[in-house]
């Protein structure tokens, strides 16, 4: 068996990849991950440390679980993945659009907070200067 073709244990995922065993059972339940059960083992093929860097993916650029699990049973297709790459796509941009209009909101709350601060520091000035000049 080649390393790529070995089987690693819920720990050896957990390391690897930086997971708890809770969050491999959690995607395991939502049947994003299919580990092969030996008794109370779990292991997981190269097939399924795959799905969980995209599910991993996902997760970090702020796919749901439903558009990853779209994602993931896209790959099954037969096309070269062209369906899972468009749709895939498709998503990105959707995530992107919302990512950039929650910059701009917070970049705009930033810039409010900002204000008020300085106001607030002038005004505390304000009364310090008041004080000593009494």
């Amino acid at each position: 068996m080649t390393t790529d073709e070995k089987m690693m244990t819920i720990r050896e995922m957990c390391d690897t990849y930086d997971v708890t065993p809770r969050t491999l059972r959690f995607y395991e339940q939502k049947e994003l991950l299919t580990p092969i059960r030996k008794g109370q083992k779990r292991l997981y093929t190269k097939r399924e440390r795959a799905r969980l860097t995209l599910i991993l993916r996902g997760k970090r650029f702020g796919f749901s679980l439903e558009d990853i699990r779209q994602l993931l049973d896209l790959y099954a297709v037969g096309d070269q993945q062209r369906t899972q790459l468009e749709k895939a796509y498709e998503i990105a941009e959707t995530r992107m659009a919302d990512m950039v209009r929650q910059r701009d909101d917070l970049d705009a709350a930033i810039g409010e907070l900002k204000e008020q601060m300085e106001w607030g520091a002038k005004m505390i000035a304000s009364m310090e200067n008041k004080e000593a000049a009494e």
